[in-house]
């Protein structure tokens, strides 16, 4: 029997499930790892809210769409999750899904929870409907780029696909590289195969090699294609965008996937609670968790608390990311609005560049 969905933002007392509806990329050309690990932490949190007796009694009870990386079927996985009548929206990674997300809980007043995507410009206007926890992308490409200056890199190459998110991140470091005295060398990764790119790199005398691509293609093959080339021994390869984060990097690669730098969200020590959320992630992936788990599981932590503290009305749920005070697995969680940025944002998440440890591939350095 179907039941019609109950108007937006109406409140129920009889016990039913509270609904949350989850954007999570599950198949390709999605980076499906990252999804499986956002899902986890989702799902952990959710599971521990209702082993403590739900949200007023009600349980929490989480709506998964699959987004596969498509901005189309994203927002038509918006729609139809509105109409199910979902509280809220959380989750997805892809920064240009995300986007379109964003787009569309905006435009039907649904609050939306971003758990991992940083693109600046999530929306295109100012909107009290959408909220971030991962860091704009501005702030966590500048701390690359002033590692790359420290490390002595002043010619460094992106080896970059056509993308919204790709061509944000050129600008990013350009912007604050070029006045340091940097230089930022762009190279076609769908035009040039991986052995025409390491002849571009000579040509250039880059010191430095930014993977700005989708993984594991052609990442992958490009990193094979450098460590292999005698000419670029001294080259350093780094992956803002995190791809070596996750165990398929390391097991693609292995030895040749080290000393990679890369952007991670998390405290360089987890406090209580990170340390028992990671035991608890570890144990339900079978892997370590990345960074991606705990923002899963930050997401509903504060999605908990606005429910519990201000019910299930939309509206009031979209007027109260301010009001957002809470213990979450890397730090304290509050929202403010930032300049340039459209969305309410976490004002203080980690930033970490690290590296997989070229003696033991499987442990991280912190760089």
């Amino acid at each position: 029997m179907h039941t019609p969905p109950r108007p937006p933002g109406a409140e129920r007392t009889d016990g039913s499930a509270i609904r949350i509806g989850a954007l999570v990329p599950l198949t390709r050309p999605g980076w499906v790892e990252a999804g499986r690990h956002l899902l986890a932490g989702l799902e952990l949190a959710v599971g521990e809210v209702n082993g403590a007796g739900g949200i007023a009694g009600r349980p929490l009870e989480l709506v998964v769409r699959d987004t596969a990386a498509d901005p189309r079927r994203a927002s038509a996985a918006v729609d139809e999750l509105a109409g199910l009548g979902v509280a809220a929206l959380a989750g997805e990674y892809h920064s240009v899904v995300a986007r379109a997300a964003a787009a569309r809980a905006d435009a039907l007043g649904l609050p939306f929870l971003c758990s991992s995507a940083v693109l600046d410009a999530l929306t295109e206007q100012p909107t009290q409907w959408v909220a971030r926890l991962s860091p704009p992308q501005s702030r966590g490409w500048q701390v690359y780029a002033d590692f790359l200056l420290g490390a002595g890199h002043s010619r460094i190459a992106v080896a970059a696909q056509p993308s919204v998110y790709w061509a944000s991140g050129i600008r990013i470091l350009r912007d604050h590289l070029t006045p340091r005295g940097g230089t930022v060398i762009e190279l076609d990764a769908g035009g040039l195969t991986p052995a025409a790119l390491s002849d571009e790199l000579v040509d250039h005398r880059a010191t430095a090699l930014l993977l700005l691509v989708g993984h594991p293609e052609p990442a992958v093959p490009i990193v094979r294609s450098v460590r292999r080339d005698q000419r670029l021994a001294g080259i350093m390869i780094g992956a803002p965008a995190g791809q070596p984060e996750f165990t398929e990097w390391a097991t693609l690669l292995g030895a040749e996937g080290a000393a990679i730098p890369f952007l991670r969200y998390r405290p360089e020590h987890l406090g209580p609670l990170g340390t028992r959320v990671e035991t608890a992630l570890r144990e339900h992936l079978a892997e370590a968790p990345s960074f991606v788990a705990f923002e899963g599981y930050d997401t509903i932590t504060v999605l908990t608390d606005l429910l519990r503290t201000h019910g299930t009305d939309r509206v009031r749920t979209a007027e109260s990311w301010q009001r957002v005070d809470v213990a979450g697995t890397r730090g304290r969680i509050r929202f403010s609005r930032v300049p340039g940025i459209n969305v309410w944002q976490w004002t203080a998440p980690p930033i970490q560049v690290v590296d997989r440890d070229p003696t033991h591939p499987d442990r991280f350095r912190l760089l």
